[in-house]
């Protein structure tokens, strides 16, 4: 039988590996551990360092890079190891990933076991799967150079093409669960098309605030710092004034905030017109799910700002969008044709 279950709990198990790995990147990345291994080997580093020598030559290799010669300056090892750790099982969760993905893919097509169009969307979701691991590295390099920082762009880059690989299987997944047609309001349906692309759109500067280390300035809510709606900031870092708002601490944290009440907003008047309409049980339900998450990611947000990002709440915070873009996608999904 093709689009049997099996291949409905193999896209789902990859859709939790997703969610797993981007969880250990939030870390990686609130732990400043991203830039601890210097080099990428995709076979021999898949096992860490496995004697003193070995983590000593790790250590030795670590120093040659901007982060050990600018901020961490006489790491012992130990505390080389614990920044390691991070990084290492970060990479390790992307190889496993990747068979996850690759293997049961060539055994469903040997049996012949997939559908011509759900053949069509594994591909693409390899190849997002393949390009995700590519930029992953095309970031950690960027800190490799002169600054100790990796790009805030490929960052953002990185993350949100997680995001979507993520969404993608998740679609691909209800497509086969959920293949029967629905009949759907049109107005309504587009309302929920511009709201995952704010969603998106959140997200990625989401990631600009991550990589500018933007949450922990103006860490006052409602307002900015001394009161203002509008810090002066905000359009002086960067020159021209557009700039600002890709390049600059205030401006990016300016837009994500602003950009957070304009998605509860859509959400909220998604979740008002469906009140109105005919819907079927499972259409209300993802509603109702899709307006918990977005309320509480917003309170999450507010207090990983309040308290100048903890590991903890920055952490949390990313786990719950992950769990905001699902209820997204499935209720993108459920009013779909």
């Amino acid at each position: 039988m093709k689009d049997n279950k099996r291949v409905v709990y193999w896209l789902l198990t990859g859709c939790a590996l997703i969610f797993i790995m981007v969880v250990v990147g939030g870390i990686t990345r609130l732990t400043h551990s991203g830039l601890s291994i210097s080099n990428y080997k995709l076979i021999s580093g898949t096992l860490p360092p496995m004697n003193e020598v070995q983590w000593q030559e790790a250590l030795d290799l670590y120093k040659q890079y901007p982060e050990y010669q600018k901020i961490n300056k006489g790491f012992s090892l130990q505390e080389f190891k614990d920044i390691y750790f991070w990084e290492w099982l970060h990479r390790f969760i992307g190889r496993f990933i990747g068979i996850v993905f690759i293997v049961p893919f060539l055994y469903f097509l040997l049996k012949k076991q997939l559908t011509k169009s759900t053949i069509k969307k594994s591909i693409l979701l390899l190849a997002l799967g393949g390009f995700q691991g590519f930029l992953g590295w095309y970031m950690v390099k960027s800190g490799l150079v002169d600054r100790p920082d990796v790009s805030h762009y490929r960052l953002a880059l990185h993350l949100t093409t997680a995001f979507i690989t993520f969404s993608f299987a998740l679609w691909i997944a209800l497509d086969i669960k959920f293949p029967q047609k629905k009949d759907v309001e049109k107005s309504l349906r587009t309302t929920i098309r511009w709201a995952f692309a704010l969603l998106i759109l959140q997200i990625i500067w989401g990631a600009f605030v991550a990589g500018l280390d933007a949450g922990f300035i103006h860490n006052t809510w409602p307002l900015m710092n001394d009161g203002k709606l509008i810090h002066e900031t905000v359009t002086i870092e960067q020159s021209p004034i557009w700039k600002n708002f890709i390049e600059g601490k205030s401006g990016v944290q300016f837009v994500h905030r602003y950009l957070a009440y304009i998605v509860v907003g859509i959400i909220l008047f998604i979740w008002y017109k469906a009140k109105k309409l005919p819907l079927s049980p499972l259409q209300s339900k993802s509603i109702s799910i899709l307006l918990f998450f977005v309320l509480l990611q917003f309170i999450l947000g507010v207090f990983t700002l309040i308290f100048q990002v903890p590991v903890v709440l920055g952490v949390i915070h990313q786990v719950v969008a992950f769990f905001l873009l699902a209820a997204m996608t499935i209720t993108l999904h459920r009013f779909s044709k």
